[in-house]
């Protein structure tokens, strides 16, 4: 016999319900009934209506709390003046900063080769006493000059710009890597912006030096005085700030190295993990073992005796498992530390042969250059100085080379940052579709980009989930050994609680914070390219 089957009633929606009445009191009125076709037409039109009226209302209300998120909570049309100010700001500081790179290819052109063969074609002209070669020359000089201090004048403004926001920044984040990060580029941008506007005061003595000359004013000598003075003095500047920062990349390289080897300050940690697996092993063994011994045992309780059996091998088995899976997870964080840290010693040494050369002897030399102008002043000045010519050659030389180098560095890294995504995305991640051939190079040459999926970030990802806390995503497998090397590694970048103005315990709890990793992160880039 079968079961009835009770059917549920369904509710009427409201629409519906709304549209009877209508029919009703359009009925009791009066109005003609409508058919069924119309009727269902008009169930359809109240349905959609809901529906499009209920979407209208909720957009509304997202668009109401999004504006008033972005305003601080202000209603939307209470955007604040300040916010504007910033606005423009940032926009002003990017087109500037824009400008500015798209003038250092020509830049880089007139200090490697327009001044030196200025310099060259003025002492040809002295010693042949050739008057419109030496007009020419000036001219050429002058244009150079101007040249070196447009791009001179608007990187100042630049740094300017940036030393202000990040000041301000800094005051925000007064701890923490944000803080730290902040403040260091507000000192580095303000010490760029302090040099550039020396170096706009020299250039502009070097334009009033090679005017007179074009002039044949009779000052030519003062202002060639002045110029190589000016010379001298940002040569002097630069070099010596140079010597500063290769003082600091060595110290950072001796504090990396005193960190030694992974694999030997590791060897005892790993011994330990693989005595556990070892001792895991042999526990799941015996426990193998006496589960055999229950099977052949005959009488009462033998079900009871081989279930508890069971259970312990299948514990032992367990923990042989997690403590084989612990000693390859540390052996993996050995490699991946050993890696970073050659990686970090090895830009520190790139730093310090690129500040040695073109910072210290380079713009030492070129203030040498500039101190034999001065002397010469009286005479012919520079132009009729084989010594002086000499030496400005030489130093411009040592610039442009190191110039070159990181140009053709961050080329390759553009190259690379698009053909290749794969190569150092993150882990976990599905890498960016490949770029082709011409369009990896077309990104290459916009020298005005800086690579921001390259080598230096992949390292810092890596330090940063060696050294973070358990509750951070995929760091909670590090041994507490792992994790302290790590951290000492950060000590040794210049990213510890000192720098970050925390106490250790607090500095500790920062690299365990989920919501901090993405500032941790670009921090430790940060500090890996710095000295």
């Amino acid at each position: 016999m079968s079961t009835p089957i009770h059917r549920t009633p369904t509710r009427r929606s409201g629409a519906v319900l709304a549209a009877a009445s209508q029919r009703r009191d359009g009925s009791r009125t009066g109005s003609p009934s409508a058919g069924p076709a119309e009727r269902a037409l008009l169930d359809m039109q109240s349905r959609a209506g809901n529906r499009a009226t209920t979407a209208a209302v909720q957009r509304a209300r997202d668009t109401g709390k999004g504006k008033a998120a972005e305003n601080g909570g202000a209603p939307t049309g209470a955007k604040t003046a300040e916010a504007k100010k910033k606005n423009y700001r940032d926009r002003i500081a990017a087109l500037l900063d824009r400008f500015k790179k798209n003038l250092e290819p020509i830049d880089t052109f007139i200090k490697g080769f327009q001044t030196p063969t200025n310099a060259a074609f003025t002492q040809q002209a002295a010693v042949a006493a050739n008057d419109g070669l030496k007009h020419s020359a000036a001219a050429s000089g002058t244009s150079a000059a101007s040249g070196n201090l447009l791009t001179e004048a608007a990187g100042t403004v630049v740094s300017g710009m940036d030393a202000y926001k990040n000041m301000k920044d800094a005051k925000k984040h007064e701890t923490g890597a944000d803080h730290h990060t902040a403040n260091k580029k507000a000192k580095t941008k303000g010490a760029d912006a302090v040099v550039g506007a020396v170096s706009s005061g020299s250039y502009s003595a070097a334009i009033a030096k090679e005017v007179t000359k074009v002039q044949k004013a009779a000052d030519a000598a003062v202002a060639s005085e002045v110029s190589g003075a000016a010379s001298a003095s940002i040569g002097l500047i630069k070099g010596g700030r140079a010597v500063f920062r290769v003082g600091k990349a060595a110290r950072k390289y001796s504090e990396i190295k005193k960190l030694g080897d992974p694999h030997l300050v590791q060897a005892g940690s790993l011994a330990r993990l693989n005595e556990s697996r070892e001792q895991a092993n042999w526990a799941a063994a015996e426990a193998y073992v006496s589960l055999d011994a229950y099977w052949a045992h005959e009488g009462p309780g033998r079900l009871e005796a081989v279930s508890e059996a069971i259970d312990a091998a299948w514990e032992a088995m367990g923990e042989a498992r997690d403590a084989a899976e612990t000693l390859q997870r540390a052996e993996r964080d050995v490699e991946k530390l050993s890696t970073v840290q050659g990686y970090a010693k090895k830009k520190q040494l790139t730093k310090i042969g690129k500040e040695a050369v073109g910072g210290a002897v380079g713009e030492s030399t070129k203030a040498a250059a500039g101190v034999v102008t001065a002397v010469a002043a009286g005479t012919a000045g520079l132009a009729s100085n084989p010594v002086g010519w000499g030496l400005a050659g030489a130093g411009a030389g040592l610039v442009l080379g190191v110039t070159l180098y990181k140009a053709l560095r961050a080329a390759t890294k553009r190259y690379e940052e698009v053909h290749h995504p794969e190569r150092w995305a993150p882990e976990g991640e599905t890498p960016a579709e490949a770029a082709s051939r011409k369009e990896s190079l077309q990104h290459a040459l916009k020298f005005w980009k800086k690579v921001s999926k390259g080598e230096r970030q992949a390292m810092a990802r890596e330090i940063y989930a060696l050294a973070a806390g358990p509750a951070v995503s995929g760091s909670g497998g590090t041994t507490a050994e792992m994790r302290e090397s790590a951290r000492s590694l950060l000590i040794a970048l210049k990213s510890g609680p000192a720098q970050h103005k925390l106490e250790p315990d607090a500095w500790a709890e920062s690299l365990n914070d989920p919501s901090k990793s993405a500032g941790w992160i670009q921090e430790i880039a940060e500090q890996l390219a710095s000295g």
